[in-house]
Parts: structure tokens; C-alpha cells; sequence
């Protein structure tokens, strides 16, 4: 359906609030963000009209029903996260927005291939700074970043790591720019999270708005478990007929433990702890009640320094001692490869442009956004001139926590923040206060506006595939910029149209 007329579509919103109080546009104001579903001019998005459609006949009341449902739903499957910092409990269901956001095919196409062009040139990159490091020898990126990065692995130098896959399962964030075009806030490459989010969105919103999801013709993305499976597999094929794989967790107290379990269930494979792993003449096994069975690929959700005690953390509980060996005799399979955290460095992201230049002759298909090196002189005076302006993060930090966003911070905060840069300027970047676009949410019974990024799911193995959606986060306040489920954030359902009729 083409987009209508500004006015046609301004009267429409009128006449639908007037009489169901839920989208008006004394309510619903994008201002100077880009909004998914809203064009400048007030016109419905084309790829958003199945969905605008559906929601005309519903009433604020029939909207709170299915969002109680839907939460009914994610508390009844124990789909959890971890709040840190809340009052009462920091255990809560993930919170979760009843409207999906929308995405055509022509858009999900260029996001596709830049994905696919970012992590083939990362893993060169990852392969070659643990090899010859030749892209160091060349002087793209400067030695003292990648040796000086807290999550750089010197005891990876000279490993083999099976089609130099050592990103296997990538999350890259990324947000639009003023323009709408999409660009990659960073990069997560060690053990990201929120792909059982993204597949429980999904079963909510196909019950939810049935109609809508048939008639806008969206890609499925239910294989995920299956492909991931696949390339764990991958992995261990050549020298193994049908290897075991295994999720390793840190154990339910860990804040994403849920999504270990999920996954685990979804992929037929044990979920295991280091506790359940026995390492004899470096071969892996796991206690099983038939006795101990050989492990041949990890797929780890346990941080590098925690996975052996004899080769990272002394005080490690949560690994098993030797593992490391077995990885280093070719017996067993870790994926993501320690070490990987490297290439995610906030500091070694500034440079991806260049990775991608030197490693395959091309130019970055999605762009970085602007970024800022404390590290050097002139660049950390104009941060420290401009903390008003910007976002300060620490290079080796995730999940929203080490950073200041000036423009929301207290002039106490900034001062305090500015010593510490002035004090380790190597431990930060900085970049503009990014303008994440908006989309419709259902927030006590009216449809507003709040800010979203995207975060796609890419596997590595024998070969790379990008699943076609996405974990949509919602930063739920009112104006707030944080989208991270570990402080309060949100997520929603995200529909990739095919190719066809439905706005691509």
C-alpha cells in the first residue's frame, strides 16, 4: 500500500485516537529522530501498513489484554534477565514490547552483506594478529592497541582454529544515522546474548498479530537453533563423523541463564557446567550416567578468563583446568575462540574500516560511527573540551556499564569522568551522542515513541550466514538512550520482509 498524503494520514491518527485513544499525534511525536513506521511528513511507512492497518481496529483495552498475555506468557517459560540495581528484585521477566518493528527486503539486504563483508574480515583480522601479524608489520593498527587490549590472548599465538572461524557466533549493534541509513555501533564477538529473546519475540507476535505477520509476508527466523547447531558442528566435521557439541554456562545464577538452557533444549545438545567435565590425556569428556563421553566442540557462554584455571584465572571455579591444553592439542573445539574479545575493543573498532579495507580490497558497507581515541592527545582534548556532547566508553566494557552519556549526565559527573580520562586516556573512546531512531511501543495503554537499536545474529563456520532478523532493543524510559536489558531495557519483535509485494 503506497504511503498517503501528510494530511490524510495526520487526520487518520486523529480519528483513531479520538475514538481509541491509543495512537495520536498529540501523543505520538518521532521530532527529529527517524521513526520506523512514520515519515517526515506524518505518511505510514509502506512496510508498515499490513501492521497500522491491524492496529486501527483494536482498543486501547484489547492492546493491554494482549500485552498481559504476552508477559503471562514470558513469566509461565521463565524468560528472565538480570536488573542490576533494582529495588526490589534483580531477577525479572525480559521486557518485552507487544509492536514489532519492520524492516524491507532491499534495507535487510545491504545489512546482510555488510554483515557478512565485517566478520569475514574480522576473522583475517583475528587470524592474522594470533599469526604472522602482518597487519601490524604494515602499521594499520598500531601494535600497542592490539597488545596492550585487556582480552588480547597471547597463549592463542600459532593456534589452529578450524577455517579461521574465531568469531562463530557475532551480535554487531547497529543504529541510523540522521539520514536513516544504518551504521555499526560495535561489534560482540566474545559471548553475546539475546538471540532466545529475539525467538521468543517471535512465537509472541506470530500469536499476537497472526494476520499482520501472514499478510506482510515475514522471513522466518525459527532455523536459528538449527544453524547455529550446524556450525558448531562445522567446526570438528573434518576430523569428526558427527561431533558432540555442548553449552557450556556459568550456572543458573549467571544473568543470562535462561538463554543458555533455551538454546541448549532447542539444539538437542547437554547443557554443562565445568563441574560435568572430566580433561584426561587431553581429550574432553562430560559425566554422563552411562559414564564419561568425549566432547568435541564447546560452545561456551563463560568469559575467556574463567574457562581454565590452570591458563587464565587461578580462582576459577566456573571452567575446568586443562581444557586450554585440550584446545591446544586439537581435541576439542571452544567456540567463540578465546581471544576474540580483541577484535571487539572499542578501540580496535575506530579501525574496522581499515581491517576491511586491507584484508579484502573493500570499503566498509555499513560504516562505523564516529569515534573518537582518548589515547591520542589531540583527539582526548576535544573530547575533554566536548563531554557535554559526547558518549565516553570505556574501549574494553559492555552492557551499557564504564560510560557517560554527557549530554543526560550532571556537570559532577563529567568533572569526575574527565579525571579518569585525563588519568588512563588509553581506556577510553568517545563518540557523538547517538540519535537511535524510534519506533511505535505500547507504553500504559498509548502508542509512543521510543528509541531502538538493532542487533543481528551472524554464525561462522564453514560458512557465514546471517539470520534473517534481529534482537530489536527498546530503551523503555521516556527520551533515555539505553537499551540494555542488564539496565532496564527492552526488546521487541523484529519482521524481515521477503522479497515480493510487502515494501521491499
Amino acid at each position: 500500500m503506497p504511503a498517503t498524503r501528510s494530511v490524510d494520514a495526520v487526520e487518520r491518527l486523529r480519528i483513531v485516537g479520538s475514538s481509541r485513544g491509543s495512537l495520536t499525534p498529540e501523543r505520538y511525536r518521532p521530532d527529529r529522530f527517524y521513526d520506523e513506521m512514520f515519515a517526515p511528513d506524518g505518511a505510514v511507512r509502506p512496510h508498515y501498513a499490513a501492521l497500522e492497518s491491524r492496529l486501527a481496529t483494536l482498543t486501547p483495552a484489547e492492546l493491554a489484554e494482549r500485552q498481559k498475555t504476552l508477559e503471562q506468557s514470558f513469566l509461565l517459560q521463565g524468560i528472565t534477565f538480570t536488573v542490576y540495581g533494582a529495588e526490589n528484585t534483580t531477577e525479572r521477566i525480559i521486557p518485552t514490547d507487544l509492536l514489532p518493528r519492520i524492516i524491507p527486503a532491499a534495507e535487510w539486504r545491504r545489512i546482510e552483506a555488510g554483515l557478512i563483508q565485517r566478520v569475514r574480515a574480522l576473522n583475517h583480522f583475528l587470524a592474522d594478529i594470533y599469526g604472522d601479524q602482518k597487519i601490524l608489520a604494515d602499521g594499520i593498527v598500531p601494535r600497542e592497541l592490539v597488545f596492550g587490549a585487556p582480552s588480547y590472548r597471547r597463549e592463542m599465538r600459532g593456534l589452529f582454529v578450524p577455517h579461521n572461524a574465531y568469531v562463530n557466533v557475532c551480535g554487531s549493534d547497529l543504529i541510523r544515522d540522521g539520514k536513516g541509513e544504518f551504521a555499526v555501533l560495535e561489534d560482540n564477538l566474545r559471548v553475546p546474548s539475546g538471540v532466545s529473546y529475539m525467538l521468543a519475540n517471535r512465537d509472541a507476535a506470530k500469536r499476537t498479530f497472526a494476520d499482520a505477520y501472514r499478510a506482510a509476508g515475514v522471513r522466518p527466523v525459527e532455523r536459528y537453533p538449527d544453524l547455529l547447531l550446524a556450525t558448531l558442528k562445522s567446526l570438528a566435521a573434518d576430523w569428526r563423523p558427527n561431533p558432540q557439541v555442548v553449552v557450556m554456562t556459568p550456572g543458573v545464577y549467571n544473568s543470562a541463564y535462561y538463554e543458555h538452557a533455551y538454546l541448549a533444549r532447542l539444539m538437542g545438545a547437554p547443557l554443562i557446567e565445568g563441574r560435568d567435565l572430566v580433561v584426561h590425556e587431553n581429550m574432553v569428556y562430560m559425566r554422563t550416567t552411562e559414564g564419561l563421553k568425549r566432547i568435541d566442540v564447546i560452545y561456551r557462554r563463560v568469559d575467556d578468563d574463567f574457562i581454565d584455571p590452570l591458563t587464565f584465572r587461578r580462582d576459577s571455579s566456573l571452567g575446568i583446568a586443562g581444557l586450554f591444553n585440550a584446545y591446544r592439542a586439537g581435541n576439542v573445539v571452544i567456540a567463540n575462540a578465546p581471544g576474540t574479545g580483541v577484535a571487539d575493543d572499542k578501540a580496535v573498532y575506530a579501525y574496522v574500516p581499515e581491517i576491511i579495507r586491507y584484508y579484502l580490497a573493500e570499503d566498509a558497507i555499513l560504516p562505523n560511527v564516529e569515534t573518537y581515541l582518548c589515547r591520542e592527545p589531540a583527539q582526548l582534548s576535544h573530547v575533554l573540551a566536548n563531554l557535554d556532547k559526547l558518549v565516553v566508553k570505556e574501549v574494553g566494557a559492555s552492557g551499557g556499564y564504564g560510560m557517560l552519556i554527557g549530554p543526560h549526565a550532571t556537570q559532577a559527573q563529567r568533572d569526575e569522568f574527565a579525571q579518569r580520562l585525563k588519568h588512563d586516556p588509553s581506556n577510553y573512546i568517545a563518540q557523538p551522542t547517538i540519535q537511535l531512531s524510534t519506533a511505535p511501543c505500547l507504553v500504559d495503554g498509548d502508542i509512543e515513541p521510543r528509541h531502538v537499536d538493532l542487533r543481528p545474529f551472524i554464525l561462522s563456520g564453514n560458512k557465514v550466514v546471517v539470520t534473517p532478523g534481529a534482537l530489536t532493543r527498546v530503551a523503555l524510559k521516556r527520551g533515555s538512550l539505553v537499551v540494555n536489558s542488564s539496565q532496564g531495557g527492552g526488546s521487541k519483535d523484529t519482521w524481515v520482509l521477503a522479497d515480493g509485494d510487502h515494501g521491499a
